[in-house]
């Protein structure tokens, strides 16, 4: 395969209710059947009026102003780090900002993401079809980051006249493996490879690769977003501090536990099998970490202090290590996101999730799920 990449020039400023078609037809009377064309979302999005007015030009009222247009473009919150705001948008993408963009905009104005941006592809196809006489595939690209790797690059966000995604799946290497999982992004790549010609301040907001179809596809295809990751799958869904208030949040939600009452005593275990199964755990969550002894009660005071709705009478999912088991004072270990492991070490133990270790003093060891 021999691919060229080629940049579109003199398509100029783009204003609302600009015809891209023929703005994209007339800087390009070369294009061919088969071509794809990488069109930066935010033409697209200035063509189709999605700009919004944000008059204060600096200072904190346009911080505010921009806050009220990043919340009316997030689906949900992923994570927040200083100014940084990493969001999903309605159409599930998940990136800074919502992809709101202040470049190569009036000082003034913000640019919106296009609100549909496979239809934006298949109307821009269709209309180089249908008014201009050439068949091509259409991608509509914008600039993200990556979770892990340093740099931007650009992905598709829509697309019309080719699949988004290369399924390999089923397909035999040369050493005579199947394939199992290779599912390639080739949208995202040719997104990637426009970026090469198009860059961000030179005014060229399209681009051209030829050869890498020989046909474009008979209909639009599904579009982009086939590429969204269903929920379900995505391991990382929340950032590592708002995965964290997530789970205080749900734990907050738990019964409260059976208080301990001489009239209501809790089983009794035996202090060594608890200690095994603690040990057991923390060995794997924190290994060669030592606990400082706390009580229970402080360690409820100090989350209702961080989180202001947690009630009074929810579990704090607090390990206590019996003194005659451990030689040292009763001890609480908190075990957080890893009390499935608990839970299993306490079962390999023949403990239930809930005991009491009888104490030979004053203080009694609970465990209290």
């Amino acid at each position: 395969m021999k691919l060229e990449i080629m940049p579109v020039l003199g398509i100029g400023d783009v204003t609302e209710g600009d015809d891209l078609a023929a703005l994209i037809a007339t800087a390009a009377p070369w294009l061919r059947d088969g071509d794809v064309l990488v069109v930066t979302s935010k033409i697209v999005s200035k063509a189709e009026g999605r700009l919004v007015d944000v008059p204060p030009t600096e200072g904190p009222e346009r911080d505010a102003a921009r806050e009220e247009v990043l919340a009316a473009e997030t689906a949900r919150p992923v994570a927040r780090r200083g100014p940084t705001r990493i969001v999903q948008t309605h159409h599930g993408f998940v990136m800074a900002s919502a992809g709101i963009d202040a470049s190569n905009v009036d000082a003034a104005r913000l640019v919106l993401l296009p609100k549909d941006p496979d239809a934006s592809a298949r109307g821009l196809r269709a209309a180089l079809r249908e008014r201009h006489g050439v068949d091509v595939a259409v991608i509509v690209s914008d600039t993200m980051g990556r979770p892990w790797r340093n740099g931007l690059t650009d992905v598709a966000l829509g697309v019309a006249g080719m699949d988004a995604i290369r399924d390999h799946r089923g397909e035999v290497d040369p050493y005579g493996n199947q394939l199992s999982i290779t599912q390639m992004a080739v949208v995202d790549e040719l997104a990637g490879a426009g970026e090469l010609v198009k860059g961000k301040c030179d005014q060229v907001p399209v681009a051209v690769v030829r050869g890498y179809l020989t046909e474009v596809g008979p209909d639009d295809g599904p579009g982009a977003t086939t590429m969204v990751r269903d929920a379900e799958l995505d391991l990382f869904s929340l950032g590592t501090a708002e995965a964290r208030a997530s789970g205080l949040r749900a734990a907050a939600t738990l019964p409260e536990s059976t208080p301990v009452t001489t009239q209501d005593p809790a089983p009794v275990a035996d202090p060594a099998a608890v200690a095994r199964a603690i040990a057991a755990v923390a060995g794997v969550v924190a290994p060669g970490t030592v606990f400082s002894p706390v009580t229970d009660q402080g360690v409820r005071a100090e989350l209702a202090a961080r989180i202001p709705e947690w009630p009074a009478y929810a579990t704090t999912m607090i390990l206590c290590a019996p003194p005659e088991a451990t030689g040292a004072p009763a001890t609480l270990v908190r075990f957080g996101a890893d009390l499935h492991r608990l839970r299993a070490a306490l079962a390999a133990e023949g403990l239930p999730s809930s005991v009491t270790s009888a104490a030979t003093d004053t203080t009694t060891a609970t465990l209290a799920l």
